[in-house]
């Protein structure tokens, strides 16, 4: 069995089918990246699957369980977390703060373990660990958001658009860390309109179109498929 599974599901938003008869599967210890344009329904998916959104039909199997089985906000407990979109730090708040409080549903014991493997993997956020979360750069707060979703000790973590608004030599710091973060156990799936950066560091990829999956390879086939180099990879 995979560490995931999604299957046949269907999301509406009103009278829009925003994602359409989707099937995929994570197996433990990959990087499965999603691609698409905006709108393929990338992130619909990832909030589906987080239990944000509903699906009409079908599974999401995790790590045996079904999800669309239990609440979204108990989800986080069985290992499975998401970096939104956008960041979303709780910019008021310190670094330490961000981080304690993606640790709620850690027992205490386990916490400064967790603080430990973070600062590891983001030794910035050890550097500005008393700073309030706003006044960090762009890159700053994504290490944040980040390490904010390792502090709940997930074996698979979600990633939507991490690249997003950052500076060229801050995208390649924040692939390396999601490589550094696979390396050491962590499963991944990536949703990344940049779609080269995604493929490169990814085990297989999904495309989507307006809400279906068209293609499904290896990553470096995708590299190579000239549909999609013309599609998504400015070639």
């Amino acid at each position: 069995m995979a560490m995931l599974e999604v299957n046949n599901i269907n999301v509406f938003y009103g009278s829009i089918h925003a994602v359409k008869d989707i099937s995929f599967k994570v197996e433990k210890g990959e990087i499965i990246s999603l691609i698409g344009a905006n709108g393929a329904g990338k992130t619909t998916i990832l909030q589906t699957v987080s239990g944000l959104l509903k699906s009409t039909t079908g599974s999401i199997v995790f790590n045996g369980r079904n999800l669309m089985q239990i609440p979204a906000h108990k989800i986080v407990s069985h290992g499975l977390a998401q970096v939104p979109e956008g960041r979303r730090v709780f910019l008021q708040m310190t670094v330490m703060e961000n981080l304690e409080l993606g640790a709620f549903t850690q027992p205490a014991s386990t916490i400064d373990k967790n603080l430990e493997i973070v600062f590891e993997h983001f030794p910035r956020l050890k550097e500005r660990r008393t700073q309030v979360a706003g006044t960090l750069s762009g890159g700053e707060q994504q290490m944040l958001a980040m390490g904010r979703a390792m502090m709940s000790n997930p074996t698979l973590l979600m990633l939507d658009e991490p690249s997003m608004g950052l500076a060229p030599i801050l995208v390649d710091e924040i692939f390396t860390i999601i490589q550094s973060l696979n390396k050491a156990g962590v499963t991944i799936l990536l949703v990344e309109q940049n779609a080269q950066m995604a493929l490169s560091i990814a085990n297989r990829g999904y495309v989507l179109e307006t809400g279906k999956i068209v293609l499904t390879a290896d990553a470096k086939e995708l590299l190579n498929d000239d549909s999609v180099r013309k599609a998504y990879l400015g070639a």
